[in-house]
Order: C-alpha cells, then structure tokens, then sequence
C-alpha cells in the first residue's frame, strides 16, 4: 500500500555492508555500518520531521529479520530526502 506524501524509510537504504542489488539507496560515502532504527529516528527528529515507525516490519529482502520502518513526510523528492536524511544519520552517529 503506497502512502500519499509519505516516504517509507528502510534501514538497509542507509547500510553500508550492503550493495545496491540488497537494497541500499544512499550513496556509500554517505552510508553508515549497520543502522539501527533508533539512530535513523534519532535523525529525523533532528531535522524537525513527524515521524510514524513500526518496529515489527519485515523488509520483503529479508523475511526472516523484522527491521523494522520509518514513515516520513514527503517534503523533497525520495531521492533528495534519503541523501539528508543519510547525512543527520552520519552526525548522529558522531
């Protein structure tokens, strides 16, 4: 089901041990080693978005894991949100 002016963010879109085959969606230089849902939060309230999560989701890559989810406001485009967002995730992380 697709959300109107909303953005669904994955953990493995900012995972650096992952290619872009697996579902990474940052740039490597702006990826972070194995992000927690936490942390990806974390960012998003730095940069003053509402935010929906859902910590029992299961990314369809991996059926057996529950990674769980972010929902944003669709502010930019997929594209441009994933980069900033990508960037706070690198701060947050120190």
């Amino acid at each position: 089901m697709r959300k109107q002016n909303k953005i669904v963010l994955w953990p493995v879109y900012f995972d650096s041990k992952k290619t872009r085959m697996e579902g990474r969606r940052v740039p490597k230089n702006l990826s972070v080693q194995s992000p927690k849902l936490e942390e990806i939060q974390r960012a998003v309230k730095r940069m003053g978005l509402q935010h929906e999560i859902a910590y029992e989701a299961i990314h369809p890559s991996s059926p057996r894991k529950k990674t769980g989810l972010l929902i944003v406001p669709k502010k930019d485009s997929k594209v441009k949100m994933l980069r900033k967002i990508a960037k706070e995730l690198r701060n947050v992380r120190g």
